[in-house]
């Protein structure tokens, strides 16, 4: 970013949020840039962390609240899912209701907690994630590894079943052993489809 830019970043800041006029025929104009702009653009500036507030072109009126609520709406029906059903009609629940008007401020607070915790949650998730790919790699290893002992023990051609004389049968210690190690197999298979 130039200096150039900075100065007019702030300067933009001072003066307050980008005004954004609504006409009649839907059509949201940027005052700033003099020029139209979509919804796109607008749900882009929020991105961006640009205020703007969005007026009625004929009146005057604040109707940032409603243009908000569209963008989002449009995210919505794009399959960006980002509301969970029962969040959605626990919120209609509360129009009409007497602690309506702590939900806002509830809202806003919950939402400023977790936007400053952002860093951190994405930092654990990688972490998590990274550790279950480890974790399955290493059981997929270790599971890879039964599999081929288990395979040796009981296929003529293979390890030491390979020299002329016939394979010698497995001892019942082998069994013993080879059971034990399935039912790890089995466990460790359990265990990894209940985590997904």
């Amino acid at each position: 970013m130039g200096v150039g830019e900075h100065v007019s970043e702030e300067k933009s800041k001072a003066e307050g949020p980008v005004i954004i006029k609504k006409y009649a025929n839907r059509r949201l104009y940027n005052t700033q840039t003099s020029s139209y702009v979509t919804l796109d653009h607008l749900a882009a500036m929020v991105k961006e962390g640009t205020e703007f507030e969005v007026q009625d072109a004929r009146t005057g009126e604040d109707i940032t609240r409603s243009v908000l609520t569209q963008i989002i709406f449009e995210e919505e029906a794009k399959g960006q899912s980002l509301l969970p059903i029962k969040f959605l009609r626990q919120l209609i629940r509360f129009y009409g209701d007497s602690l309506q008007t702590f939900v806002p401020g509830y809202l806003d607070m919950s939402m400023e907690s977790f936007t400053k915790n952002q860093g951190a949650m994405r930092d654990r998730i990688a972490e998590a994630l990274g550790g279950g790919n480890q974790m399955i790699e290493n059981m997929t290893r270790q599971n890879l590894a039964l599999f081929e002992n288990a395979m040796a023990m009981f296929t003529p051609f293979g390890g030491k079943a390979a020299e002329p004389k016939a394979a010698a049968k497995p001892s019942a210690d082998e069994v013993a052993d080879l059971k034990e190690e399935v039912e790890q197999m089995r466990k460790q298979l359990a265990e990894l489809s209940q985590r997904k």
